[in-house]
């Protein structure tokens, strides 16, 4: 499929609407002056006859040769120079002019009788001669009683008018084609200054589709052009990211996945060759057996929750529940397991049991989570601190440890997919995201403060339980 272009689309649609917009104002343009040049000269003609009209009347109460004093009127008229005087007989025939010339000018005696028997006090013309001679004719009756003239015909030139029109409308012409030549010539480096960097914008976007996350566009322009770069190359930046720690994920879940069934491969081994006599043996194995089995287990089910949340099947089931309950189980199952790697899990409990509308399993999901990360980033010798509170109408959590903290430009992005801070630490990267999602999702709130290898805390809050939360749910 041709794509169009949108010089084109300006070409044929914005240049044309100009043109067609100076050819009406052209046209109207060389109407109305037209109009204004004759219009002066009908009214200078009319005055002219009006005038001598009223001499020719003067002339016929007082006069007793009028025939002869209209011819001397005639052939004595000031103007001849700019304007011609006829004397018609009623057939339409010059009897007497100012100019000496006797010829028939009517160019259809018949109707010029029709015009005088229906008596009209004017006739106004514009005709050629067959000389090509262009000129405007004002025949003006004369009421008076006579035997020799019926009316007097008043001719002026218009080619000095056509003239004047003509120098006028090339002028327009003239000026309509260097705006159309000034309009098209912006317009096509406007357009251009646009259309240019589109197709370089395009032109990256395609690299970047096959998979060229490094290539960028030099912003050159201003304005929204130049906003749109920077969205680009930010979008650009953030798939090369993606895709950075999308492969770190995939490097270091299939690591994770590696340790335990490494260990579960070899603990299978070693009781497969062991004597059935040998019980601490096979009893060591099976307890490292079932600790790895338990690790993956619960790998997968945080991989299977990331999927259910990107496919926005991620279910609760939620009901009135006891908040710091789920929270001291949480506590009791990390306590054994703080103590061996010689840290200490302080927990100041609550006397108050208040009550949340929430799904108990996945609130027990984020304070495993939770604790366990405090746990894991807290060197031997260190203190982990869980302070539950009531602080209406929210219920607070506050997890605080003296690990290795989390350094300032990392910590925006720790709840992100696939993100770690800490390499050197296992996890999968996704722990965090989950529980962001399951705490929003309960309409809570998720908070962290850290200072690079002092601690970090955490704190967590979930609205108290309200009976309208069953309604709205």
């Amino acid at each position: 499929m041709k794509i169009r272009s949108i010089t084109h689309k300006w070409i044929f649609n914005t240049f044309a609407f100009i043109t067609l917009v100076l050819v009406a104002v052209n046209v109207t343009l060389v109407v109305n002056i037209k109009k204004y040049y004759y219009d002066y000269a009908e009214q200078k003609l009319n005055s002219i006859a009006t005038n001598n009209t009223y001499i020719i009347q003067s002339m016929a109460s007082s006069s007793k040769v009028l025939n002869a004093e209209i011819r001397n009127l005639i052939e004595n008229f000031s103007a001849s120079d700019k304007i011609a005087v006829f004397g018609l007989d009623f057939y339409g025939n010059v009897v007497a002019s100012s100019n000496g010339i006797l010829t028939t000018y009517s160019s259809d005696p018949s109707n010029y009788k029709n015009s005088i028997s229906y008596s009209q006090p004017y006739v106004l013309r514009t005709e050629y001669f067959k000389s090509g001679e262009h000129v405007m004719t004002y025949t003006k009756a004369i009421s008076t009683i006579n035997n020799e003239f019926s009316a007097i015909l008043y001719m002026v030139s218009l080619r000095d008018i056509d003239s004047l029109i003509a120098n006028l409308t090339m002028t327009s012409i003239i000026i309509s084609l260097i705006v159309l030549s000034l309009v098209f010539i912006s317009g096509i480096f406007f357009v251009n200054s646009f259309v240019k960097p589109v197709r370089e914008i395009n032109l990256v976007i395609k690299k970047i589709a096959a998979g060229n996350k490094n290539v960028r566009i030099n912003k050159k322009s201003n304005y929204e052009i130049e906003e749109l770069c920077k969205s680009i190359n930010y979008m650009a930046d953030e798939l090369a990211n993606s895709e950075y720690i999308k492969n770190e994920f995939i490097s270091s879940i299939s690591h994770e996945l590696r340790t335990p069934l490494t260990a579960i491969q070899g603990w299978s081994e070693t009781i497969l060759d062991t004597s059935y006599n040998d019980k601490e043996t096979i009893n060591k194995g099976m307890i490292v057996i079932s600790k790895e089995t338990s690790r993956l287990a619960d790998m997968v089910e945080d991989l299977l929750d990331f999927s259910r949340i990107q496919n926005d099947r991620f279910q609760l089931n939620k009901d009135k529940m006891d908040l710091f309950v789920e929270l001291e189980e949480a506590v009791l199952i990390y306590s054994d397991i703080a103590l061996r790697e010689e840290k200490k899990l302080i927990y100041n409990e609550q006397e108050a049991i208040p009550m949340i509308y929430g799904d108990k399993n996945r609130i027990r999901q984020v304070f495993i989570n939770i604790i366990d990360n405090a746990i894991k980033y807290s060197n031997r010798g260190g203190s982990i601190n869980i302070d539950a509170h009531v602080e209406s109408p929210n219920a607070v959590i506050k997890v605080s440890d003296t690990g290795c903290g989390i350094s300032e430009q990392d910590l925006p992005h720790i709840t992100k997919k696939f993100f770690k801070a800490n390499f050197s630490k296992k996890g999968s990267g996704i722990g965090l995201s989950i529980v962001e999602e399951i705490i929003k999702r309960h309409d809570g709130s998720l908070k962290f403060q850290s200072v690079e290898n002092e601690g970090t805390q955490v704190t967590i809050t979930f609205p108290l339980y309200k009976e309208i939360d069953t309604a709205s749910d």
